[in-house]
């Protein structure tokens, strides 16, 4: 991708709306952004970047969605689309960028530790779930690569009744034999991260080209201001391998309701990591679905039909569990 390709950024939609609140007014659906301070601890407190959006009008929601995005993205970019496109159809979301992500804290792309991360992210969306105006409503996480993981780990973390499903779209839950590094390499990566965790030198492909199809939308992607485009960094490196292996190890811990959809030509992340989550998981109510030549960005990188199609089957799955809450 030339240095002409990626222009200045205006917005992921174009120029037009101008602005997010009329983009958002357009779409059926009302946003907002504000800062939310993780509670104190030996660190010191921690700020989150974080959005909701909402259906327009006042209307109350079906149910919350709690977002996490993936490895190097952010919430403010093409990330909101499907937020958006929630919100349009009945559902109130919210998310936040990860410590080291978007406009929260900490040095770009560094995770040293996936915990703080999990438990800020838990206290903020339990923030939102003890309002007065959302007493009653399902919740839901949803994640998207890394960010499914997250879902995965914050599910493990929680009593079993305090989500009513998950949606995962392609998520990293294990890294796969066939893109994890050989032995000795990790035990190598872990050795050095331990003196030069910051360190941004492990090499890695060009995820936009791996994750997005349409050429056109990689320009887009590529002119996010707040994307990380550098080599991930050792700790961070490390930190998900061993992530990684302990969601492998507890694939049948998962017991939540959930949906997991994956591209087929995926080479960011494994489906056949998402099968063996499928087969392996307790829970008794477990959708997969696998889509035949799609990539990793499979809500923005495809064309509009494969979008489409995506966004049909998880609108319909939330719907599904959403009337089976209001019964039971």
């Amino acid at each position: 991708m030339t240095q002409e390709d990626v222009q200045a950024p205006v917005n992921f939609w174009g120029e037009h709306p101008a602005t997010e609140a009329d983009y958002y007014a357009a779409q059926g659906a009302e946003g907002e952004s504000s800062y939310f301070t993780a509670p104190d601890d030996a660190t010191g407190a921690r700020r989150l970047f974080t959005r909701a959006w909402r259906p327009a009008g006042g209307t109350r929601p079906r149910a919350l969605v709690f977002m996490v995005h993936g490895y190097g993205n952010d919430i403010s970019w093409t990330f909101q689309s499907t937020a958006v496109f929630l919100a349009r159809s009945g559902f109130a979301c919210f998310a936040a960028d990860l410590p080291g992500h978007g406009r929260s804290h900490g040095l770009r792309a560094f995770i040293p530790k996936l915990d703080p991360a999990v438990a800020d992210l838990l206290a903020f969306f339990r923030s939102v779930r003890r309002r007065d105006e959302h007493a009653g409503l399902p919740c839901f996480l949803f994640g998207e690569s890394m960010g499914g993981a997250i879902c995965l780990l914050i599910h493990l973390r929680t009593p079993p009744d305090e989500w009513a499903g998950a949606v995962l779209v392609a998520p990293m839950c294990r890294i796969s034999d066939r893109i994890r590094p050989p032995w000795p390499v990790p035990e190598v990566l872990t050795f050095v991260a331990r003196f030069a965790p910051t360190l941004p030198i492990v090499p890695t492909a060009d995820l936009i080209e791996k994750s997005v199809k349409v050429p056109a939308k990689r320009l887009v992607s590529a002119r996010n201001p707040l994307r990380y485009n550098g080599r991930p960094r050792l700790g961070t490196v490390v930190e998900l391998l061993r992530a990684t292996d302990e969601l492998a190890a507890r694939l049948g811990d998962v017991t939540v309701p959930f949906l997991v959809v994956h591209g087929s030509a995926d080479e960011v992340t494994d489906p056949a990591v998402s099968q063996a989550l499928y087969d392996a998981a307790a829970s008794k109510d477990k959708t997969i679905k696998m889509y035949d030549g799609m990539l990793h960005s499979m809500l923005f990188g495809e064309p509009e039909e494969n979008i489409q199609r995506v966004r049909g089957d998880i609108i319909a799955w939330l719907n599904d569990r959403c009337t089976q809450t209001a019964t039971s």
